[in-house]
């Protein structure tokens, strides 16, 4: 699917750019391909510069107070300045490599409620307020996170909500400054046990670290300590029984906090 938007930049005779993604669907570590195209306007306009990122909305806690703020990442440059004469087009193919660690933005073939990925074109224009474009993405899962989440659906979790926040997870080699959280309520048998599952994902070319987080505020105050973590390959984990894999850690974690 293709998305086209025109920005107009500065107004009625400004220069205008848009912005064409090729496919809108990737997978983290996989690659969004583009085009840029800027037009003049009526006058020539003294370009500073283009620039394309990933841009993501995460929550920020700082002190008692919570906000949310837009996350830029993934940054490429694809032009320095230029003189852009009136009526002229310009196009710029651009690359955009999604990072390991992208968050997920669909889950089961559906939206997943409460993230979003965008592609942000930045436009630099002297003496003119920066102009900037946005053409969403929709991340899916890799086929390990994948087979993951289709675990917790078989154990009997619904999804329930997901966001990200700002920060770093103690122990855990992450590149990004900031975290999804893919919360889940429990079903089945865990239904009396624990009110809430929170599920991370850092991923790197190799492998997949599943971070598991039970009854955050509730157990264990306002700390964002782990219960659980385990490791899943990202070539070959259709060798494991996941459904059981993760039981047995959730077994033990329960056990350890006294839920079971």
């Amino acid at each position: 699917m293709v998305f086209k938007k025109l920005l107009s930049a500065f107004g009625v005779g400004g220069p205008s750019i848009e912005t064409i993604l090729r496919d809108s669907n990737v997978r983290p570590g996989g690659i969004i391909v583009g085009d840029i195209h800027l037009t003049g306007g009526d006058s020539a306009a003294e370009i500073l510069g283009i620039n394309v990122a990933l841009v993501t909305r995460v929550e920020v806690e700082s002190g008692d107070n919570e906000y949310t703020q837009n996350e830029k990442y993934a940054k490429a440059h694809l032009s320095g300045a230029f003189q852009l004469q009136p009526g002229v087009r310009h196009s710029f193919p651009f690359q955009l490599e999604a990072p390991w660690e992208t968050p997920l933005t669909h889950m089961y073939g559906q939206p997943l409620r409460g993230t979003t990925v965008g592609v942000a074109t930045e436009l630099e224009v002297a003496r003119a307020v920066d102009a900037t474009d946005l053409d969403p993405v929709a991340v899916h899962p890799l086929p390990a996170q994948e087979r993951i989440l289709a675990a917790f659906s078989n154990l009997g979790f619904h999804f329930r909500n997901a966001d990200c926040e700002k920060g770093r997870i103690y122990g855990v080699t992450q590149l990004l400054p900031f975290y999804q959280e893919i919360e889940f309520h429990p079903g089945g048998r865990y239904a009396q046990s624990f009110k809430q599952l929170e599920v991370t994902f850092v991923s790197n070319p190799q492998t997949t670290e599943v971070i598991l987080e039970l009854d955050k505020r509730a157990v264990f105050g306002n700390s964002h300590d782990t219960f659980s973590r385990f490791t899943v390959p990202n070539v070959g984990f259709e060798n494991t029984n996941w459904e059981q894999e993760i039981d047995a850690f959730l077994q033990q974690a329960g056990r350890k906090r006294g839920f079971f």
